[in-house]
């Protein structure tokens, strides 16, 4: 999973594909953290985004760079907790301006049941599952 976080990181910019009944969604993202050994990502909790993942969990990440890609597949749960905010928000002090731990809008969501695979045009796929 350091791995996933560490190209996810280099890349800056990566897309998350959602669903909208039979409409898929893809928007670009940029906040990624590791806490409590589990991937994060964050949004606020007005956004279609949030909206759409409360209905289906189910989202699939995807980023390039250098010749490289990774998907990420699996489901995103959200975590509540003050504490998980915190951390993201940490990491990421240009987002405290719009995002408190302690909002009603701030939304951190972890992976469960990932299977990330790493591509590129001169090696073999590779999969981690977390």
């Amino acid at each position: 999973m350091q791995e996933v976080y560490e190209f996810l990181k280099n890349c800056g910019t990566y897309y998350l594909a959602t669903a909208e009944g039979d409409q898929p969604r893809v928007r670009p993202f940029g906040t990624v953290d590791i806490f409590e050994g589990r991937l994060y990502i964050q949004t606020g909790k007005v956004k279609e985004v949030s909206r759409q993942l409360q209905i289906n969990p189910k989202a699939e990440i995807c980023a390039c760079v250098d010749g490289k890609w990774l998907r990420v597949a699996g489901k995103l749960i959200r975590d509540d907790r003050v504490e998980a905010k915190k951390h993201m928000l940490d990491k990421y002090p240009e987002l405290q301006a719009m995002y408190s731990p302690e909002d009603d809008n701030t939304e951190v969501l972890y992976f469960e049941d990932a299977t990330a695979v790493f591509y590129s045009y001169t090696e073999a796929p590779r999969v981690i599952k977390f």
